[in-house]
């Protein structure tokens, strides 16, 4: 059975981690704060002490950190997983990271032998554990179809889009439409309660419409009632908007609506909204517009 290691537990990565070990497969860990292993450990991973002890007894290891600092961090730094290569390892990025900076890791994991693919999914922990990620991979075909069962065993809908980047890029692209819907559905909420209209009939017509949205069926019941239990941060929201912002400059392009988005959500993070799911930007909104319950 092939080896698998897990670089970074926090919430998405915890979840996959578990679901893994539920399937049958052996793991081991790794996590810069050892608490958030705890669980995993309990369930029967392994932890380890660096990077290079994951990439020692690992044949594909998943990293899924903060950003492309962090992945280089445990990639590249000492104890990190260069220094543990062997033969046929396997990299599968899960992090949401610039494309751009997605192919420089890629080549220079290739100049010490080992092979990185692109891994980034849509759904948060809680689709993670039952195994229904959406997964977008890039890189190596070979690489991607020698542990594709892997990959099916953690999403339910998987789609290869090509050479390294490729799959970081419609990751943004995703998160993206996430900040805009989370912000027209807070906005809509907003509006009509400001208008004296109870949310809830503003929710059931939308979502009798073709505009409703998983977020607006689901979600948004939640939002109402200001349970903002986190899935993803409302600030991992926004460092993925740095990012997307920052990708749009590389590729030339400029993205008005992400550029107000990451105004808005940085405004929420200053205000100490960082750490709740990110539809708490609707109890943002209404602390900056002074709107009563």
């Amino acid at each position: 059975m092939t080896r698998i290691g897990l670089i970074g537990t926090g919430m998405l990565g915890k979840a996959v981690g578990l679901h893994l070990l539920e399937s049958g497969y052996q793991l081991v860990v790794f996590n810069r704060t050892k608490s958030k292993t705890e669980e995993l450990s309990e369930h029967g991973a392994k932890v380890l002490e660096s990077p290079k002890e994951v990439a020692e007894k690992s044949d594909l290891i998943f990293t899924i950190v903060k950003d492309a600092n962090a992945v280089k961090e445990v990639s590249f730094s000492k104890n990190g997983i260069v220094e543990g290569k062997h033969d046929n390892l396997v990299i599968a990025d899960m992090s949401t990271i610039n494309p751009n900076a997605s192919r420089e890791i890629a080549k220079q994991y290739s100049q010490h032998g080992i092979t990185m693919l692109d891994t980034p999914v849509m759904g948060g922990p809680n689709v993670a554990i039952k195994g229904k990620l959406v997964l977008m991979a890039s890189g190596d075909k070979n690489a991607f179809e020698k542990h594709k069962k892997i990959f099916e065993t953690i999403a339910n809908k998987i789609f290869f889009l090509g050479e390294n980047g490729t799959a970081h890029a419609v990751k943004l692209s995703m998160n993206l439409q996430i900040s805009m819907l989370a912000l027209a559905l807070s906005e809509g909420i907003t509006l009509a309660r400001g208008a004296g209209v109870e949310p809830t009939v503003f929710l059931s017509i939308l979502n009798s419409t073709y505009f409703k949205t998983g977020m607006s069926e689901n979600k948004a019941y939640k939002m109402i009632k200001d349970e903002f239990s986190p899935t993803f941060t409302l600030s991992n929201l926004k460092k993925d908007l740095d990012t997307i912002n920052e990708a749009a400059k590389e590729f030339g392009l400029h993205l008005p609506m992400t550029t107000k988005a990451n105004e808005i959500y940085k405004k929420a993070v200053e205000e100490g909204f960082g750490e709740i799911d990110y539809t708490g930007i609707l109890a943002y909104l209404k602390k900056a517009t002074k709107l009563a319950e």
